[in-house]
């Protein structure tokens, strides 16, 4: 098998938030990668890491480039998938604040709110002890983020005051939290291990 074939391949979805930043962290851990920007560039991944931005206008430019349905389905199916902050809200079931005819994709069993934590000006870093992360506590960059209301049947991975900022179900992980923006890699490597397990289960 050619090293190309064998190396996961995970896409980031390109519509807004710190994408090269999550790019670059993918690579670093040995991902290839590729920007989503087309129902085309879906085809063929092994994983998907939708990023933070704002999560309504996301939305609206999914459908404008025809991908929400597509991406919809991709994660639903199975595809390995990453939700950063705006990714959360839309990989989860319920959004107990969103604008008329936002839905997310339901991949996830929780309940979120939109800028749970507050505005810009009320952006934090928090240090989280993360559920099998090994090497202490992860920084945590929270800006604008949702809050999960409900945890729901997803797995609860880390909290901070009581509340759930890291959660898993299934071969989904969403985090409220930005882990591209800080230094420690080993978030985007769990991520990565998520992905060769589908990608090996897939291959035998």
């Amino acid at each position: 098998m050619s090293q190309g074939s064998a190396t996961p391949l995970v896409g980031v979805l390109a519509m807004q938030g710190a994408y090269r930043e999550h790019l670059r962290a993918l690579e670093a851990v040995g991902a290839r990668t590729r920007l989503v920007r087309t129902r085309e560039d879906l085809q063929d991944l092994d994983g998907l890491v939708i990023p933070g931005g704002e999560s309504t206008t996301m939305q609206i430019l999914l459908e404008r480039m025809g991908l929400l349905e597509a991406v919809r389905q991709a994660v639903l199916g199975g595809l390995p998938s990453l939700g950063t902050c705006a990714g959360m809200i839309l990989l989860a079931s319920r959004i107990t604040d969103g604008r008329a005819g936002q839905r997310g994709f339901g991949a996830l069993d929780i309940a979120v709110r939109r800028n749970g934590y507050g505005r810009q000006v009320d952006s934090f870093e928090a240090e989280l002890d993360v559920a099998g992360l090994e090497g202490g506590s992860f920084p945590g960059v929270f800006i604008r983020a949702p809050m999960v209301e409900d945890a729901g049947s997803a797995e609860v991975l880390a909290s901070h005051d009581g509340r759930p900022v890291a959660v898993r179900q299934g071969n989904v992980m969403a985090l409220a939290f930005h882990p591209e923006l800080s230094s420690d890699l080993r978030l985007h490597r769990e991520f990565l291990k998520l992905v060769r397990g589908r990608k090996e289960k897939s291959a035998a």
